[in-house]
């Protein structure tokens, strides 16, 4: 199964100067409780942007996408240069792709679930998150909190 979370802005945005415009502690337990124990596929400047000392993220076999294939990662870290080729191989198992926009833009039609966290700002940014077709995702829950909602749409048709 294919899913992508995000936390996006009003705007569409995820991210500005390869960070995330604002501090939401809720969300980033929300990710962990969702992500732990699974596969995350990230793009390397989403790689990137993790501290060092939470890479790579625990408790997941984290995968980053490059097009440089001698790009050292830590061991247990898997570099493919080609996101299809990383989806072949891991086609049985839950997989999260984590970002940025290239990554969330190449896998949208892919997904089977979005968690997406709606933060009710606008904000400047330079990362966005492709649009949400609803003909093809439906919505099937959202959690209410101050500020942000989480939502979970899966695939329709």
């Amino acid at each position: 199964m294919l899913s992508l979370i995000a936390a996006i802005s009003e705007n569409n945005c995820i991210g500005k100067d390869n960070s995330l415009p604002w501090n939401i502690p809720e969300d980033m337990k929300h990710f962990k409780d969702i992500t732990t124990g699974h596969i995350v596929l990230m793009g390397r400047n989403t790689w990137e942007s993790i501290p060092e000392k939470f890479r790579p993220l625990p408790n997941r076999k984290n995968i980053v996408i490059t097009r440089d294939i001698k790009y050292m990662v830590p061991e247990g870290v898997e570099v493919y240069s080609s996101i299809d080729e990383a989806l072949e191989k891991y086609k049985n198992e839950n997989v999260f792709i984590i970002g940025g926009a290239s990554i969330y833009k190449q896998t949208i039609d892919q997904a089977d679930k979005l968690y997406i966290t709606e933060v009710h700002q606008q904000v400047d940014g330079d990362a966005f998150f492709p649009e949400i077709d609803k003909n093809l995702f439906k919505e099937i829950e959202r959690k209410k909190h101050e500020g942000f909602d989480f939502v979970l749409y899966i695939r329709s048709l």
